[in-house]
């Protein structure tokens, strides 16, 4: 009976190892499996792959429609206020530079605050991130149209609906990116697509607005559509979170939890790694010069002699194109016959070109020239930036893309308040936007220059995403190393027994 025991004990050990299939008492089930069984494990592996692989449409279809609406009410808004531009420097009398800190305010602004809106997120719930952040938006367009100076601009267009802004786009592009795996630059090419049917459609609407209600309701107008926002955050659906964690005694203890936490947030981890910091570095470089022509092409095409509707329309054919650059470039990516990094630098360096020949093609005043490169210069600038973000989970992985796109947004956010006051202050010091285009234009390939530094850039295939413990069992870490500095040495003693693999038993 000894030895008969000692060889059940030894098959027993050998399915727990290699099998590691348990019945639901606990016990370890025999070798004899029916079919039944077997193909029941066998469709729980093939789930787990399923799983493993990652989950790529149902509700995220919807909230590819509410980051569609919700993007066209923030960067789609923000590449019209072109049409603002020129108003403001009629009605204050202020110099080009002066009014361009407004628009490069509220730029920097969103990207500044996108960790905080991240950091929220991973702490509470994306769903009430998002809906204030339009609530936010709305509130600074419309006090705003009161403003009777540019601080009041640069306060409430600015910092306050740059605020909202930056609540509302990283939480929107990293929920969408959750909920996709293969078909990920697709959803996001058609959710950014609104970008380019806005800015061709806000372009004449906005001009429209100015002519009938002056600037002010104009900006009034535009801060009572921005707060369709609010019922696009709506949309997201509400994440369980872990339960939480148990008091701790120390003051002195709880705020270095606390910092910690924090630290887990924001993912500042991500710093110390290198091939996010070139792909930072990339992005922040070409982020530069890339909104300059949103800004400065209508005030350019009305300088060298366009009416007020010929330079708006050249705005609203950029932004056609870009539509069709976002969509034909998500779903080429997905082909995944070029990689995707690779993809992004070739669009990033396409238009950096075609942003220095805009005003080339302009010096002979043809308004078709013109047309013709901010048609080729829309479709580039639309096609990377389906891509730009598509790369990123590939860098730091899925679980850390929310805090890594806000640390991207804050690092940036330097960038886009530098890039739009440098085009301005070029525009006062040489009378004309040639200077301003060429430099916006050689900040992004610099930035594709960088790409290529990425580990691995040359190589055919994309290396495997790292990996990282989600952010409750790192919660859970940290509560048990917290009750165990805060605990008696008996407990101690009784946690470490407790832990201790010789005293495990099966349930």
């Amino acid at each position: 009976m000894g030895a008969l025991g000692a060889v059940t004990q030894s098959c027993s050990r050998f399915q727990e190892q290699h099998l590691d299939v348990r019945a639901p008492c606990g016990r370890v089930q025999s070798w004899d499996n029916s079919p039944l069984e077997m193909t029941n494990i066998k469709s729980k592996s093939q789930s787990r792959s399923d799983e493993a692989e990652g989950p790529d449409g149902g509700w995220g279809w919807v909230l590819v429609v509410a980051m569609f609406v919700s993007s066209s009410l923030v960067f789609g808004l923000m590449r019209s206020l072109g049409i603002f531009f020129v108003e403001f420097i009629q009605y204050f009398e202020e110099s080009a530079q002066a009014i361009s800190w407004i628009s490069s305010t509220g730029l920097a602004a969103q990207q500044f605050f996108s960790p905080l809106a991240a950091a929220l997120c991973n702490a509470y719930n994306p769903r009430v991130v998002v809906m204030t952040g339009g609530f936010l938006a709305g509130l600074g367009l419309t006090l705003a149209s009161q403003s009777t100076c540019l601080v009041h601009l640069y306060l409430t267009m600015g910092v306050i609906s740059g605020f909202g802004w930056g609540m509302v786009f990283t939480p929107m592009v990293a929920t969408v990116m959750a909920n996709f795996t293969r078909r990920r630059a697709l959803a996001l090419g058609l959710g950014f697509s609104s970008i380019g049917l806005s800015s061709f459609a806000f372009n004449p609407l906005f001009q429209l607005l100015v002519e009938t209600y002056a600037w002010r309701g104009a900006l009034l107008i535009l801060g009572g559509l921005s707060l369709n926002i609010v019922p696009c955050g709506a949309l997201i659906r509400p994440q369980r979170r872990s339960k939480a964690p148990a008091k701790v005694d120390s003051e002195t203890k709880s705020c270095a939890s606390m910092l910690r936490r924090i630290a887990s947030y924001l993912e500042l981890s991500l710093l110390t790694e290198r091939p996010y910091l070139t792909y930072t570095l990339g992005v922040t470089l070409f982020n530069v010069g890339y909104f300059v022509p949103y800004f400065h092409l209508v005030a350019h095409s009305r300088q060298v002699g366009f009416s007020e509707y010929q330079a708006a329309f050249v705005m609203s054919a950029a932004g056609a194109s870009d539509i069709l650059g976002r969509i034909v470039s998500g779903w080429f990516s997905d082909l995944r016959h070029f990689r995707v990094v690779h993809l992004l630098t070739l669009w990033t360096g396409l238009a950096g070109v075609f942003i220095m020949l805009l005003p080339v093609s302009s010096m002979s005043g043809s308004y078709t020239a013109l047309m013709v490169i901010s048609l080729l210069y829309g479709f580039c600038s639309g096609a990377l930036t389906s891509v730009v973000f598509a790369v990123l989970p590939m860098i730091v992985g899925v679980e850390r893309t929310m805090g890594a796109l806000g640390l991207l947004q804050l690092i940036e956010s330097g960038a886009g308040l530098l890039g739009t006051p440098l085009s301005g202050f070029l525009k006062d010091v040489t009378g004309n936007y040639i200077a301003s285009f060429m430099v916006a234009g050689s900040f992004l390939l610099l930035g594709m220059l960088t790409m290529t530094t990425l580990p691995r850039f040359f190589s055919c295939t994309d290396p495997p995403p790292p990996q990282r413990r989600s952010l409750d069992a790192k919660e859970k870490v940290l509560d048990l190393e917290l009750e165990q500095m805060n605990s008696s040495p008996s407990d101690k003693k009784h946690t470490v027994e407790s832990n201790d693999p010789a005293n495990s038993k099966l349930c």
